[in-house]
This record gives C-alpha cells, sequence and structure tokens, in this order.
C-alpha cells in the first residue's frame, strides 16, 4: 500500500504535469491567437490597399474623361471669343462685353479644370480656390451682366483650408443659380465672422421662386458640402423676394484639429 508521503508525492507530480500541461495549453492559445490577429490585420491591410488602388484606378479614369471631355469644348469656346474679340478689332469695333466676359470664364474654366485634373491626379498635391479668389469671381459675375457686391461683418480672419474652399464653392454655386434663374437681379454676398462660426448669405433680388425648391446638381453639391463641415444650409426664397442662399460653416473645431495634427 501507499504511504502518506508516496501519495503526497504522486499528487505533487500529478499537479505539476497539470500545471505544464496547461501552460503548454495557454501558450499554444496564445499563438492561435495571435495568428488569428497577425492574418486579419494582413487582410485588412490588403484590402484597404486594394480600396486605394482602385480608387487611384477611378481618379485616373476620371481625370481623362474630363481632359477628353471638357478640355476640347471650353478650348473651342475660347477660340470662338478669341475670333470673335479679332473680328471686332479689326473692324475697329469695341469689343462687347459679352464676349470679354467669356474670354475670362473660359480662361477661369481651364484653370479650374488644370487645378482638378492635377488633384485628380495627385491627391497630395493642394489644389483649389479659397475667399482670397472671390473678387476675381465677382468681376467676373459683373461683367457677364450680373451686378454684384460682397459685404463683411465681424472680424475677418483665415479659416480652415477645407472652410475657406467650401465657402468660396458655395457663393459660386449660388452665383451661377441667380445667372441662370433669377432673370434681371442684384445679388448681395455677406461673409460673416461671427463666434465660431463662418456664416455665408448670398441674396439676389430676381423673380425667384414661389414654390418648394427642386435640388439641382448646384444645390445638392452645395448641402454636401455644408454637411461634411457639420454646418448647415438654408435655401429658400427670400423674405422680400428672390432668392436665398445661407450657409453656417463652423470653424473651431476644424481649427482645433488641425493644430493637434501639426
Amino acid at each position: 500500500m501507499r504511504t502518506d508521503g508516496g501519495w503526497r508525492r504522486f499528487y505533487a507530480v500529478g499537479w505539476l504535469v497539470s500545471a505544464a500541461a496547461f501552460a503548454a495549453a495557454f501558450h499554444q492559445w496564445k499563438m492561435h491567437v495571435h495568428e488569428v490577429v497577425k492574418r486579419a490585420e494582413e487582410a485588412e491591410r490588403t484590402q484597404e490597399e486594394f480600396a486605394r488602388r482602385l480608387a487611384v484606378e477611378e481618379r485616373l479614369r476620371i481625370a481623362r474623361e474630363l481632359h477628353d471631355s471638357l478640355t476640347r469644348s471650353i478650348s473651342v469656346v475660347s477660340i470662338q471669343a478669341n475670333v470673335a474679340t479679332h473680328l471686332a478689332r479689326k473692324r475697329g469695333e469695341d469689343v462687347p462685353e459679352s464676349i470679354v466676359a467669356i474670354q475670362e470664364a473660359a480662361g477661369e474654366a481651364m484653370r479650374e479644370l488644370r487645378d482638378t485634373l492635377a488633384t485628380l491626379r495627385s491627391p497630395d498635391q493642394a489644389a483649389g480656390h479659397g475667399l482670397a479668389d472671390l473678387p476675381g469671381l465677382v468681376s467676373r459675375t459683373n461683367a457677364a451682366g450680373l451686378p454684384t457686391r460682397v459685404s463683411v461683418t465681424g472680424r475677418e480672419r483665415p479659416v480652415p483650408p477645407h472652410v475657406d474652399a467650401a465657402a468660396f464653392r458655395i457663393v459660386q454655386e449660388a452665383l451661377t443659380n441667380a445667372a441662370r434663374h433669377a432673370g434681371p437681379a442684384t445679388v448681395s454676398v455677406l461673409l460673416d465672422y461671427r463666434g465660431d462660426t463662418l456664416t455665408v448669405q448670398v441674396d439676389d433680388d430676381g423673380t425667384g421662386t414661389s414654390g418648394p425648391v427642386r435640388p439641382g446638381r448646384g444645390l445638392v453639391g452645395m448641402r454636401e458640402r455644408t454637411t461634411a463641415l457639420g454646418g448647415r444650409l438654408d435655401v429658400a426664397p427670400g423674405p422680400t423676394g428672390g432668392f436665398r442662399v445661407r450657409a453656417e460653416l463652423p470653424t473651431a473645431a476644424l481649427v482645433a484639429d488641425a493644430g493637434a495634427g501639426a
């Protein structure tokens, strides 16, 4: 018969064997978990790389289509405007303001197209317009026959690049809509720097619309830009007629994010 000491040694050896088996099983489990996590991370990296490659290919495809279609069309418009200018000067006549406006618009469209193509081909390249380009936009709008004035309230200050670009594009689209739909009208553009918000408001006194606003691509684009920045967009007939576009663009959070990432 086993003695008490023998049983104690038997139990001790059993515990040691069990502990060793448990340790080995735990180590195998940890290795398995590590391998699963590693494979998941590798799959995620592969998926992200695939998505990036698809995005690059899609940007290049869009760039080619834009170049092939728009560049040719804008060039034809510019050439025709230049021919009209040349003929007018050859006859000793003043060049019509509408022709000058077409020349300027075609040149600006070509520059914007080049910037867009450069951004599509190299997304890290900074390109685009901001509020610093607003005087030129207003000048071209006036030359095209849509009297426009700009006023600024609050303390004018630099805003984050995305807000700057969005504010310019919203004004640009609002002026385009006014030129298309307002009829004979004048336009006022207000930039209100108040607190942590830049408010952009564009009013025209044209015929406007008395019914519900049907969102076209321009209005949809303005809303997408505003929403992406966490802002608010209101488009509706003006309080005294005409039409109003009002966008409230927050700036504080974006400034803080930019500072944190610097």
